[in-house]
């Protein structure tokens, strides 16, 4: 579980570190980025919190990192930032890298019970359990007992189902055009049904953020969405946050916010950054 940092670069006071680390859940080596506020690289008894940004279709753990500015208000609130990859990489499964939507950097943060993709696409397991015990145990300026989450279209899904699937585990939830209910869009379609089997449709519902929902028996809600206007893909049919904000109806307050103009890309999440941080630190410096 050790961790290699290749590169330390300075970022809004604080630090941004690029790691890798052999992961047995995905059984193989992992890349992550993770920023540490100016308020933890300054003080060794300073213990920061932890919001972990899961990103989206094709992504590694660079882009958030590198395009998200989510280190901006971080580095006010002193939260630290965990950025993730979307996969494994390299297993040589035929066809992981055959399409942008399925395999290689859409690992779609579920455990795959399907052959071949079951010997190594656990992203949920990676996510929710190894890698967060992972940074944990390397880094211990980051206090592993406040933790949120958020993320971007298929890591707005993820965010979700991580949120709504672990009660109690993150302080809060939060998403850019999040893939909102999977099992009625393509993407999630092919996605569901290469990892779990086109039959197995109570483990599509599993890791369906608008199914989970309707069973949602924890605190009330307080999720905050961004979509855009210009959203080509929610135009597409593929995110659908509407079913999630009808599904959540007394569950608490879901706040889909539209936003005029704004399209899927870091252009929107940039903008909207700092609100998602501050929704975040809301939860974990409260």
């Amino acid at each position: 579980m050790a961790v290699t940092t290749k590169a330390t670069i300075a970022s809004f006071g604080g630090k941004l570190l690029k790691c890798t680390h052999k992961a047995t859940t995905t059984n193989c080596e992992m890349a992550f980025n993770l920023y540490l506020p100016p308020q933890a690289t300054n003080n060794s008894l300073y213990k920061c919190p932890l919001l972990i940004y899961l990103a989206g279709l094709t992504c590694t753990g660079d882009n958030g990192a590198e395009k998200g500015f989510f280190q901006h208000a971080a580095a006010q609130k002193g939260i630290a930032v965990l950025y993730p990859d979307t996969s494994p990489r390299g297993l040589q499964i035929p066809g992981e890298d055959d399409s942008y939507d399925f395999g290689s950097g859409a690992g779609f943060y579920v455990d795959a019970t399907q052959d071949p993709w079951s010997k190594g696409y656990k992203m949920y397991s990676y996510i929710s359990s190894e890698l967060p015990d992972t940074v944990f145990q390397s880094f211990p300026q980051i206090d592993g007992s406040r933790v949120s989450i958020f993320g971007h279209s298929m890591g707005g899904h993820g965010a979700l189902t991580l949120f709504l699937k672990n009660p109690g585990k993150y302080r809060s939830v939060s998403a850019f055009a999040p893939i909102a209910n999977p099992s009625n869009c393509e993407w999630g379609k092919k996605a569901f049904g290469g990892y779990f089997g086109q039959e197995n449709k109570a483990k599509w519902a599993d890791h369906d953020a608008t199914e989970l929902v309707k069973g949602w028996k924890g605190d009330p809600l307080d999720v905050l969405i961004d979509v855009g206007t210009s959203d080509n893909f929610y135009k597409q049919g593929q995110l659908l946050p509407e079913n999630f904000e009808k599904a959540a109806q007394g569950k608490g307050k879901v706040n889909v916010r539209w936003q005029d103009g704004y399209d899927h890309s870091y252009f929107t999440m940039a903008t909207f950054a700092d609100d998602h941080v501050n929704h975040a630190a809301s939860h974990l410096l409260g």
